[in-house]
């Protein structure tokens, strides 16, 4: 069975906003929340910047359940109680087998991880709190939200770097196509804003000191963001038979792998997944209106991806509009992808690509259309999301207006 797979709700939190609306703005107004981190507990580090969430929205998530959910955890189930309610659905005794979910992560729950290393270790407590394993899990989120809701189809965690938003919401796809499930509760979560973490990817040298500057010349690096984009997926016949209002279809996903290098990015991975998503999506490279780029900021990454889009797409490359929302919300890891579709769905919906913000100097290796600043108004049909990992993980979506 292959059946179409549409978009009825979404939901998000980031450092734009805490709702899929107010990180839609921030994005199209090229707004960018990246600054000083200020609340968490970084220790020794001084002057670190990122892209955090300032507060969280009220809530009613019970006392009990919340003392077993890391912060990763906790946000991915806000977003998608949000997305739930935009879909106007509920799970109940009678379709509960029909209902999971897929929720990519990239760290994981390193949050728990490293209060009670620094309770045991420094602080001589004798045994971790109870909860810390349930926290830590890759695939506390999926279960979280899987508990909240009942859901008691398929439900799995995905771990795959920067990429796991989009293979966690090709997953579900899948799902849906082969007749598994009816509705998929899909998207990412990280909250990387932690001492280790931030020490870690401090030590490869790809943080940048001031912000995100996607495909400018004068880029610096990656900043890290923390939030989570969950989305309500349905078969386009269980949407259409309860009359749902469609966002957008997922017309296609496209996996590679690079095999090269478990850092450093190469051209023929990306090339070959967005190939890849094309073909399944039965897409031409000229129907492609708008490619949310992966974009990270580092000289690597643009200059890889911006010769992957030209190898795809020849000449079509220079016509379509590019840009990274990275440069807005940050690089939010196993999230990214996930509050990625929100801007690729919106485009489609409103008619308006969101700006690479920051954008300060031409490059002349990645000399593509990258919306530099300003929002433009065009007509968006399709749009493809790129998301590429360290260790050559590839995912692309492609998703088309209904």
């Amino acid at each position: 069975m292959d059946r179409r797979v549409v978009i009825t709700g979404m939901g998000g939190l980031c450092g734009l906003g805490t709702d899929a609306a107010s990180i839609w703005t921030g994005m199209r107004e090229g707004r960018s929340a990246i600054g000083p981190i200020v609340n968490s507990e970084l220790h020794e580090l001084k002057g670190t910047i990122g892209a955090e969430i300032k507060a969280l929205p009220e809530h009613d998530i019970d006392r009990g359940r919340l003392v077993s959910m890391g912060r990763f955890s906790l946000l991915a189930v806000l977003a998608a109680h949000e997305a739930m309610r935009q879909a106007g659905l509920s799970c109940d005794e009678g379709n509960a087998a029909r209902f999971g979910a897929t929720v990519g992560v990239g760290v994981c729950g390193w949050d728990a991880i490293e209060e009670n290393y620094r309770a045991i270790l420094l602080g001589g407590a004798t045994r971790a709190e109870i909860f810390t394993g349930l926290k830590v899990m890759p695939s506390a989120a999926a279960t979280q939200i899987s508990l909240s809701f009942g859901l008691r189809g398929p439900v799995l965690g995905i771990t795959s770097a920067c990429a796991s938003g989009n293979h966690a919401i090709a997953s579900a796809v899948d799902q849906i196509r082969y007749g598994r499930a009816d509705v998929m509760l899909a998207g990412g979560s990280d909250a990387p804003l932690v001492w280790g973490v931030l020490k870690s990817w401090e030590a490869m040298r790809v943080l940048a000191p001031d912000t995100c500057r996607p495909f400018s010349a004068d880029r610096k690096g990656v900043v890290l963001g923390e939030g989570a984009g969950m989305a309500v997926l349905e078969s386009y016949e269980h949407a259409a038979a309860r009359g749902a209002a469609i966002l957008a279809e997922i017309a296609g996903v496209g996996f590679s792998a690079d095999a090269f290098h478990i850092a450093a990015p190469a051209v023929h991975g990306p090339e070959a997944a967005m190939g890849a998503c094309l073909a399944d999506a039965g897409l031409n490279p000229e129907d492609v209106d708008y490619l949310n780029a992966h974009g990270t900021g580092t000289k690597a990454n643009d200059q890889i991806e911006s010769a992957a889009i030209k190898r795809v797409f020849g000449d079509h490359a220079y016509s379509m509009s590019v840009s990274s929302t990275k440069s807005t919300h940050a690089h939010c890891l196993g999230a990214a992808s996930a509050i990625e579709m929100i801007a690729c769905v919106m485009a489609i919906r409103e008619g308006v690509v969101p700006p690479t913000a920051n954008y300060r100097e031409p490059d002349p290796d990645c000399d593509l259309d990258i919306t530099p600043n300003v929002p433009r108004e065009r007509k968006v049909q399709v749009a493809l999301s790129n998301a590429f990992a360290m260790g050559g993980l590839n995912a692309v979506l492609a998703f088309r207006q209904v």
